[in-house]
């Protein structure tokens, strides 16, 4: 079947696995850092608890057979040590049924971990990696000659992330219709990074212009993904740039790297070789049973497209959904409202009641705002989980958000491994005798503040998020008295 082959599309192949490994190598190490105090067996929200609540066809996970933080561990350091092996080139040498399985490791171990991660876990790019990462597997390494399904099954998926992001927001949020919303966003996003400061100061004009760019580059562009070379290409090309400066402009963990990865598959080989002198291999035609499996694997993503399309042309769109609990084809966005303003909880602790006001202390996070005076840092792709809750948690009541109560009750238990999430503990020592959160407005300093006060942010007290928190005679969290 001669029409399977591209040959043209080797040093293709070899950039979007490269690529893909390493995002697999931060994503699972995000998980053995992370995994235990979120979601352990002494989590905020603990594993074995939710598995009592699904069935494994609600959420597939090796953990439905046993679950134990060392075993989750273990899950992770195994996935580390794969992403790796895919990097320095391991499948690309080994026999043909190894870099398949290397693959299908990689997907399984992943999908176990996102299918019980909760919401800590429900962000696009995990679904966006599970469903790349599922493609992986037919993609082919080494000497054999890629599959032109394949690359042209990447461009699908790399189509249905922009055009969704772009339908979204054309559909959402009035800001975007009338070329605003980022006179706010780059401010109000949930963790802006060291250049975020200097993106909102552009002038507002050019602010206007990066939203018609973004629309351009959203809903016109990827149809250009399926057209001729060297017009693929140059499509691709837009997207990688565009992603590039969304790289620039914050932190949203690896979903631009990722989108980047999945939009190199629009170049061929004479457009990489411009930038990578990798000459190819002798290319071998894929075994004949590979072969039927790309056929197969093809029209399984046709048929499973049908609700993913439905869903892009229907007014009622969603947003970074599955329709199957594998993950394999599933619909995507961001940002379809934006935030005008930005509000943060400041989580504070007091080692002793008596000591009044003057007492309490603050917790930093590592990238949510917190001291004005800090510097935003950059993290991506790195992703920090519980920041990224904390910005949600800040629009809503926390009594909509349990691990937050449970999070503070970890800090008056003076639970180690909750604290080394964060970036500063004024209470590692001894726990505090009671916490409290309050919400504060934060915005951007001007140019003038900054130079003056050398503050990134000025923020204002916003009212109590919730009031101080003590520990009963029995461990469980209870109002102070007098609060």
């Amino acid at each position: 079947m001669d029409w399977l082959q591209a040959p043209d599309y080797w040093l293709t192949r070899l950039v979007i696995e490269r690529m893909l490994g390493a995002i697999y190598v931060v994503a699972f190490l995000v998980a053995a850092l992370q995994f235990r105090p979120l979601l352990g067996e002494h989590g905020l929200l603990p594993v074995p608890r939710f598995l009592r609540r699904v069935k494994f066809l609600e959420a597939p996970s090796l953990f439905h057979l046993r679950y134990s933080d060392r075993l989750l561990l273990g899950v992770a350091w195994a996935g580390v040590a794969l992403g790796v092996a895919v990097v320095v080139g391991v499948t690309d040498v080994a026999p043909v049924w190894v870099a398949i399985a290397v693959w299908f490791a990689l997907w399984a171990l992943y999908q176990s971990i996102v299918n019980v991660g909760q919401i800590f876990y429900a962000f696009g790019w995990e679904t966006l990696l599970l469903e790349a990462g599922f493609l992986a597997i037919f993609l082919g390494a080494g000497d054999t000659v890629p599959a032109w399904p394949l690359i042209l099954l990447f461009r699908w998926l790399v189509f249905r992330v922009e055009f969704g992001a772009g339908l979204i927001k054309l559909r959402g949020d009035r800001c975007w219709r009338d070329l605003t919303c980022l006179y706010y966003h780059h401010e109000t996003q949930p963790m802006p990074n060291p250049l975020s400061w200097f993106f909102h100061h552009v002038p507002r004009p050019l602010h206007r212009v990066e939203v018609l760019g973004n629309f351009f580059a959203q809903l016109v562009v990827p149809f250009f993904l399926f057209a001729p070379q060297p017009v693929a290409s140059a499509a691709g090309a837009i997207i990688v740039l565009t992603q590039g400066w969304l790289v620039l402009s914050g932190n949203f963990s690896w979903l631009n790297v990722l989108t980047m990865a999945l939009a190199f598959s629009a170049f061929d080989d004479r457009t990489l070789s411009l930038f990578l002198h990798v000459p190819p291999p002798h290319l071998v035609a894929l075994p004949v049973w590979w072969q039927w499996l790309v056929v197969a694997l093809t029209v399984l993503i046709v048929v499973m497209s049908y609700r993913p399309v439905l869903n892009l042309i229907s007014p009622r769109q969603l947003m970074n959904f599955s329709f199957d609990p594998f993950h394999l084809v599933n619909t995507y966005g961001a940002f379809g409202s934006v935030t005008k303003e930005r509000y943060e909880i400041v989580v504070e602790g007091i080692a002793e009641l008596e000591e009044g006001e003057a007492g309490w202390k603050e917790y930093e996070f590592k990238g949510k705002p917190g001291d004005p005076r800090a510097v935003p840092r950059q993290y991506a792709p790195y992703h920090l989980r519980l920041d990224w809750l904390m910005w949600f948690a800040a629009m809503e009541s926390p009594f909509r958000h349990q691990w937050f109560i449970a999070f503070l009750v970890k800090l008056l238990q003076g639970d180690r491994a909750t604290s080394r999430l964060l970036r500063h503990d004024p209470f590692r020592d001894h726990p505090p005798a009671a916490v409290r959160a309050n919400l504060y407005r934060y915005r951007f300093s001007s140019w003038s503040e900054l130079r003056r006060d050398g503050a990134w942010w000025t923020r204002a007290p916003a009212g109590e998020y919730l009031p101080a928190l003590v520990l009963d005679k029995d461990g469980n969290p209870a109002r102070l008295a007098g609060e």
